[in-house]
């Protein structure tokens, strides 16, 4: 399933989202500029390395990416569910949000597979925590969705819920199959997804603005 937009309008323009897109691609845009092995070498500088655990590196890794798909597919997800949350936390609440629950990520997927000398990059993990505080902020809202459907592609609205309910309960059953492999399976940190969505469910609520307390003469 690829989502292509919501249908909650953003009450305020989301600087902040947008920004870190922008700062998503530009750090890519870096990366490719490097190639072959100085790329790899930028990557196992400043990715999460579990073995070698740092923690500057929680904030840097999620910020790299290790190809065109992958970049392009986390930006889509934040684009599309980002503005919203944005628009609920306020813009410097959104960025200390987003920032927490990529360290999370990062953090659950180091717990999964201490031992690994593979770095971890991506903004997955701090989209997943956008992902599960949109879950709980927005229960009303749908995701407008092309699915395959045997040899067709159909465009279909599916309840917001539904979508990322089924997208959390798939990376926590990849993420445990892959428990006897490092925590991770065809290079993809499903613990970090699951850490960041669960970083988000509680770290949301946390930071959402709140109107002021009624005054009484």
């Amino acid at each position: 399933m690829i989502p292509l937009r919501d249908t909650i309008p953003s009450g305020r323009v989301p600087v902040v989202n947008y920004a870190i897109i922008a700062g998503n691609l530009l750090v890519f845009g870096y990366e490719v500029s490097l190639g072959g092995r100085q790329a790899d070498a930028f990557i196992m500088r400043w990715g999460l390395v579990p073995r070698h655990f740092a923690l500057a590196n929680l904030l840097t890794s999620m910020f790299l990416h290790g190809g065109w798909l992958h970049v392009l597919g986390n930006m889509l997800y934040l684009y599309i569910f980002g503005d919203n949350v944005e628009d609920r936390l306020g813009h410097l609440r959104y960025l200390l949000f987003y920032l927490l629950c990529g360290c999370a990520a990062g953090g659950a997927q180091a717990l999964s597979s201490p031992g690994s000398n593979l770095p971890m990059v991506g903004a997955s993990g701090a989209i997943a925590g956008v992902s599960g505080a949109y879950f709980l902020f927005f229960p009303g809202a749908r995701v407008v969705t092309l699915v395959p459907i045997f040899f067709f592609l159909q465009v279909i609205e599916i309840p917001a819920v539904v979508f990322l309910l089924i997208w959390f309960l798939g990376q926590l059953m990849l993420g445990l199959a892959a428990l006897g492999s490092h925590g991770a399976a065809g290079g993809v940190a499903f613990w970090a997804h699951v850490g960041g969505f669960v970083a988000g469910m509680v770290l949301g609520p946390t930071l959402r603005v709140r109107p002021p307390a009624p005054r009484w003469a």
